[in-house]
């Protein structure tokens, strides 16, 4: 009797256990998927800075000469680009807001969006400074620098940083900010990861096509990541909304339960 129930115990969780250990090693092979095939420009920018391209060379120079002359001229635009680069659109700001969200949501009880958007920033993070110590490019060395940065050059942190995080935002926040307001909190968003690209390139620390670069990793990151997380909603029966309305829709309309609560009526 006891040897019957023992081999009962062992059965039981070993199948269930190997169907989640399935379930989800197929969605990290999807993610791993997805972001290959995002990163498929940023791919192709790095074979062309690798092969020194000479269009390339020659933009990444001229930004980087013209727009650091302009700021030396300019000791006020100087400030206000380090303020907005050192301490706006820095990464460990982006961070702490993407940190802001992901508290609300488990507040409201999302607690796969709060998922989502947590590792989500985290494998940016991880996937930028792995990709800086592969490529190991030399960050710009210009007459008279007014910034100094450590580590590698492409791609740039701060770009790639900004352009994950507004994207996670803007898809974790989407169905919560009114309509009339939406245009603004994308507009917010788009300056904010073209302005970080600008000041860094400024500041003589990074190159135009690192920048281009991380913009490129960053949104490839989301994208995938995203794609999965629709994948999900699609295996648990649910619509996946337009790109306009967020990851999550029923943010605007949940109540304490919270959005993922089980429908009355349904098990």
């Amino acid at each position: 009797m006891k040897t019957d129930i023992r081999c009962l115990l062992r059965r039981l969780p070993r199948r269930s256990l190997g169907a989640a250990d399935r379930r989800f090693g197929g969605r990290l092979l999807v993610v791993a998927g997805a972001f290959t095939l995002a990163s498929v420009p940023a791919g192709l920018l790095l074979v062309l800075i690798e092969a020194g391209w000479q269009p390339l060379a020659e933009l990444d120079r001229a930004a980087a000469e013209r727009l650091h002359a302009a700021v030396l001229e300019h000791p006020a635009l100087l400030s206000v680009i380090r303020v907005l680069s050192d301490h706006v659109w820095d990464p460990v700001t982006m961070r702490l807001a993407v940190a802001a969200a992901v508290g609300w949501l488990l507040y409201r009880r999302a607690w796969r969006l709060a998922a989502w958007a947590a590792a989500t920033e985290i494998a940016a993070g991880l996937t930028g400074l792995l990709v800086k110590l592969v490529v190991g490019r030399v960050r710009p060395s210009l007459p008279d620098p007014v910034a100094l940065a450590p580590g590698y050059s492409f791609p740039s942190g701060h770009a790639m940083t900004a352009a994950a995080s507004c994207a996670v935002l803007l898809l974790v926040l989407e169905p919560v900010v009114p309509r009339g307001l939406r245009w603004a909190a994308r507009a917010l968003a788009a300056v904010s990861v073209l302005g970080v690209g600008f000041t860094r390139v400024a500041l003589g620390v990074h190159w135009a096509s690192d920048v281009l670069g991380g913009w490129l990793l960053g949104a490839g990151l989301v994208a995938a990541t995203a794609w999965t997380f629709d994948t999900w909603r699609r295996e648990t029966g649910r619509s996946v909304p337009p790109v306009t309305a967020g990851l999550e829709p029923e943010l605007a309309t949940a109540g304490s339960e919270g959005p993922e609560a089980p429908v009355r009526g349904q098990r």
